[in-house]
C-alpha cells in the first residue's frame, strides 16, 4: 500500500509540473482559484464563529 501511495504521489508531482510547464498561465489560473477559494472558506469559518459567539 506504501508503493501505491508513493506512485500516486510521484505522478501528481509530474502531472504538475508538466501543467505548468506546458501552461503556466493556465496553472497561475488554477492556483489563484484554489486561493480564492481557500480565502472564502475562512471568511466563511470566521462568520459562522462570530455568529456562535455573538
Amino acid at each position: 500500500m506504501a508503493q501505491a501511495k508513493k506512485i500516486v504521489l510521484y505522478l501528481l508531482i509530474v502531472f504538475v509540473l508538466y501543467t505548468i510547464i506546458t501552461s503556466p498561465k493556465r496553472a497561475a489560473d488554477l492556483v489563484q482559484i484554489g486561493f480564492e477559494g481557500i480565502s472564502s472558506a475562512a471568511q466563511g469559518m470566521g462568520q459562522f464563529m462570530t455568529q456562535l459567539i455573538s
